[in-house]
């Protein structure tokens, strides 16, 4: 007979050396698993989260140092970091690691990586010192430019939330551990909906409000607005608790690798936007720059038209991509009217 409450599993049972879910190829032909990417990232996680319920009060005060840039800088930054790039070194030693901790390799170094690890080890470290909750680890893998898979783990969310896509395996998955010790799993999407609809939930960054955001928000019909810190915002998109968030403010590759693969994996997309650094507006955020800052852009669940076919993935300097090939497709059906035309007459003129 069972007394009690269920024992909790561990964190390491997510290891997947004995499973094929998630489990794919790079184009190294490094073999690749997700759950035990993820559960690197949730080692990171349990360590930040001892420092971040076991310092006291006073020790708090003086928890961050700050970065030539000015952004904050904690232990748990560092330990997270630690953790994370010995152990995906171990576990996939030819696939080299960009990390927001780790000096970043000259370009000459890098622009021949086809793979690589993107790692934020504490991605909103603000909110972590303001004892928030909204904070996440973030890994995520590129190919040849492009998010391919993405890890994000809530350590601080009670119980602890993991997000895991790759692209061609379908759907990514909200992992939650339930109180019986059981994983608990959840395929997720992005909302279906279009850019004239109103009340459409915007989400928006909770320290990085700008004139510029909020110009873009207001183009929108009594839209509802949310303010989330960190990665969360992507992940709000992907897995439909909002329409949109636009990010009209400096952020870096690392910053959003990891759930930009996610959001793909659900079906939105995270496209470039004018008026920050040079960008190829309208198209798709990419990886592995000379500079590894990210041009601003929007993060866009399922868009339809208002008449409810798919929209177009309009550049926001011209035609969209799709214009452009249903223009081609007139003209090539035209032409080939034309030959046929021209082929029944000849014919014709043959047999008289």
């Amino acid at each position: 007979r069972f007394f009690g409450p269920a024992p909790r599993r561990h964190h390491s049972t997510m290891k997947a050396d004995n499973s094929t879910f998630g489990r794919f190829a790079a184009v190294d032909g490094t073999t690749i698993s997700i759950d035990d990417v993820a559960a690197i990232a949730k080692d990171a996680g349990v360590a930040i989260m001892k420092i971040y319920n076991e310092t006291s009060e006073k020790d708090w005060k003086k928890i961050a140092d700050f970065k030539a840039d000015g952004s904050p800088l904690t232990r748990a930054d560092t330990t997270a970091n630690d953790i994370i790039c010995k152990a995906l070194a171990a576990k996939y030693p030819s696939i080299p690691i960009m990390s927001e901790e780790n000096k970043l390799l000259p370009f000459d170094e890098r622009r021949h990586w086809t793979t690589f690890w993107c790692v934020d080890p504490l991605d909103g470290t603000k909110e972590f010192v303001k004892r928030n909750g909204q904070f996440t680890v973030n890994i995520g893998l590129v190919e040849n430019g492009a998010p391919k898979a993405g890890v994000v783990v809530v350590p601080a969310a009670d119980p602890p939330v993991v997000y895991k896509g790759v692209k061609g395996l379908g759907p990514p998955v909200r992992e939650v551990d339930d109180p019986l010790g059981y994983d608990s799993y959840k395929s997720i999407f992005a909302a279906e909906f279009a850019e004239t609809d109103a009340n459409l939930k915007i989400v928006a960054s909770a320290s990085h409000n700008t004139p510029e955001t909020e110009a873009f928000i207001a183009k929108y019909d009594s839209p509802q607005l949310t303010s989330k810190g960190s990665s969360l915002k992507l992940l709000m998109v992907a897995e439909g608790a909002a329409h949109v968030y636009p990010r009209l403010a400096p952020t870096m590759e690392w910053d959003t690798c990891a759930a930009h693969a996610i959001v793909d994996c659900a079906g939105g997309e995270v496209l470039q936007h004018p008026g920050d650094v040079a960008c190829d507006a309208g198209r798709p955020v990419v990886y592995n720059k000379e500079s590894a800052r990210n041009p601003y852009f929007i993060v866009y669940g399922k868009r339809i038209s208002s008449t409810g076919s798919s929209a177009t993935k309009k550049d926001l300097l011209g035609a969209s991509e799709d214009d452009s090939f249903g223009t081609w497709m007139g003209v090539v059906s035209v032409i080939a009217v034309l030959i046929g035309v021209v082929g029944f007459f000849m014919a014709a003129s043959v047999k008289e």
